[in-house]
């Protein structure tokens, strides 16, 4: 099960508060914090596309770019053993490590979408 809403280019994750009898999200990848709420899945939906909707006005009126920025590197943290084997395969190809990840990570990217 997937907690997540897709509108346009924007994921949002959902929850449900049973305190409060309600389910709520927050916008994902992007620098500022945009919330909602519904009392039903519906509203829910609704009311996060109406978020998006004011999210990219708001952008647009103050010329601010709605997504946040990827400078491209990151930090990864992974089993010993499994950096070897990456780094022994990428030998093997003659390439770099860094080479490698981004290959793996565009062929798992490429197929994740058609999920």
């Amino acid at each position: 099960m997937k907690d997540i809403l897709n509108y346009k280019d924007f994921i949002a994750t959902v929850h449900y508060s049973s305190d409060d009898e309600v389910f709520f999200g927050k916008i994902e990848g992007i620098n500022d914090l945009v919330t909602f709420e519904g009392k039903s899945v519906t509203e829910l939906k609704e009311a996060f596309v109406e978020s998006v909707e004011d999210y990219i006005s708001l952008c647009k009126k103050t010329g601010k770019l709605p997504h946040k920025s990827y400078k491209g590197s990151f930090n990864i943290r992974i089993a010993p053993s499994l950096h070897r084997k990456a780094a022994e395969i990428a030998i093997l190809k003659g390439i770099p490590l860094n080479q490698l990840v981004q290959e793996v990570l565009e062929k798992e990217l490429s197929s994740s979408v058609n999920r």
